[in-house]
């Protein structure tokens, strides 16, 4: 999970591509199940990844928890910008 907190605040990145930053192209499914069992989401913020396709994917704390998180950090970037 390590490429997972290194993920920007307000950015996003996908599985596909924290299995190709790892070195393991074909771990993308790995790399979903390792990032579902992050036993700290707010502090490693797995909300971040989405699927290659841009949805929202998976997550513990449930789909519209993670909704709420990303669009959170897309508010207080535009707040933090003005």
């Amino acid at each position: 999970m390590a490429s997972c907190s290194k993920i920007p605040y307000g950015a996003v990145s996908n599985y596909s591509k924290i299995a190709n930053a790892i070195n393991r192209p074909k771990a993308v499914r790995a790399v979903g199940t390792a990032i579902g069992r992050n036993p700290v989401p707010l502090v490693i913020p797995c909300h971040r990844v989405l699927a290659k396709n841009g949805t929202l994917g998976g997550y513990r704390g449930g789909l519209a928890m993670k909704s709420d998180l990303l669009q959170l950090e897309r508010d207080v970037q535009k707040y933090e910008s003005i």
